[in-house]
């Protein structure tokens, strides 16, 4: 089996984006679909509210595992990267079209 891919100090978002690649092939999860993916992140959402919920002192189900709101954020990142490259999104460049609009707009 090859080795389980390394993400290099100080990546790129283009890094990270071929790294997710890399690590979902490695682990199997290549066959996923963007349907498969957007589930997986509404459910990493619900599940970064949770722990933002309890971080605030938000009363929660007694039953609930305690959460790391970094943890979930990552995950939600993941998530996120798994769709945009699913659909052959760099994130950088789409990143960089975004403010380049933001910055036409005005803001109150």
């Amino acid at each position: 089996m090859a080795a389980y891919p390394v993400l290099k100090n100080n990546p790129t978002l283009s890094d990270i984006q071929a790294y997710v690649t890399a690590v979902v092939y490695y682990r199997g999860f290549d066959k996923e679909t963007v349907q498969d993916s957007f589930i997986m992140l509404t459910e990493e959402v619900g599940e970064l509210a949770k722990a933002l919920r309890k971080q605030a002192g938000v009363k929660v189900a007694s039953d609930s595992k305690l959460t790391d709101v970094k943890e979930e954020a990552v995950d939600v990142f993941w998530m996120l990267i798994c769709i945009c490259n699913l659909l052959g999104i760099d994130l950088e460049l789409a990143l960089r079209a975004k403010e380049a609009k933001n910055k036409t707009r005005s803001w109150q």
